[in-house]
């Protein structure tokens, strides 16, 4: 009955935060408050109720559109949502109820808010990345298997990889790119940063070239790297000891 009762608790918080990143990475992306004004239809500015904001089953009942001005309401909304709540709750179930929970938790919300202000304008903003890791490094002083250093090599590793990577292809990785892995690097460790780095590329490689062949982007377009250093990361952090067996048995 208590796993059952936690695992609500996840899913429930999961989709809650989910509707409060949307807020986050779209006001913020616009430089304005998070808090004020309530939250409303971007389009005719109708105060929303309640029964508006229920994750995810409010844009199913509504059907994409505002109530008020039956305007579309972006699918962005509800992939937000989908996407927290599928990582906060993944995580959650690899890590336990543990104190690791903590760090992973606050990386995993990092990393989605991320993927939502990079998709919508390619962009991972400093006021929410620095936060971030000013809170992981407190977090790592006193939750951690290692060392407080071998986590502080690990931010330090995922900053100067991306930062050395930017300089190769001068400017090919952003700098949000480059300070969001010095996050991940404070969770993550070292090895395992460069393993989610390996992941991320790999995947982005694999949908680039899938979005070539189908026209979908062509070569010059920008493809926003978030959403693949979300899945190489959070592949590294839970299952990067298992992948690492499995690679080595191969030899």
């Amino acid at each position: 009955m208590f796993v059952f009762s936690m695992d609500a608790f996840v899913i429930v918080l999961g989709l809650l935060l989910g509707s409060f990143f949307n807020v986050v990475a779209i006001r913020l992306l616009k430089q304005q408050s998070i808090a004020f004004p309530p939250s409303h239809c971007p389009s005719c500015k109708h105060p929303l109720s309640p029964q508006d904001l229920i994750p995810i089953i409010s844009y199913v009942l509504l059907k994409g559109r505002c109530r008020y001005c039956q305007t579309s309401i972006s699918p962005l909304y509800p992939l937000g949502e989908l996407v927290t709540v599928l990582s906060l709750y993944t995580v959650y179930k690899v890590v336990g109820l543990s104190f690791e929970l903590i760090p992973a938790m606050l990386l995993t919300s990092l990393l989605v808010i991320s993927v939502l202000t990079d998709i919508r304008e390619k962009l991972i903003l400093n006021v929410v990345t620095f936060p971030f890791i000013g809170i992981l490094v407190i977090v790592r002083l006193f939750i951690g298997e290692g060392a407080f250093w071998y986590y502080l090599i690990g931010g330090i590793v995922g900053f100067s990889l991306l930062l050395l990577i930017s300089i190769a292809s001068k400017g090919g990785m952003g700098g949000g790119d480059i300070k969001l892995y010095a996050a991940i690097g404070l969770v993550l460790g070292p090895w395992l940063t460069v393993m989610s780095f390996v992941l991320a590329s790999f995947v982005g490689a694999i949908v680039g070239i899938f979005l070539l062949l189908t026209g979908k982007v062509n070569r010059k377009q920008p493809i926003p790297f978030g959403p693949y250093i979300l899945i190489g990361t959070l592949t590294a952090y839970l299952f990067g000891s298992q992948l690492w067996d499995w690679y080595r048995s191969f030899f």
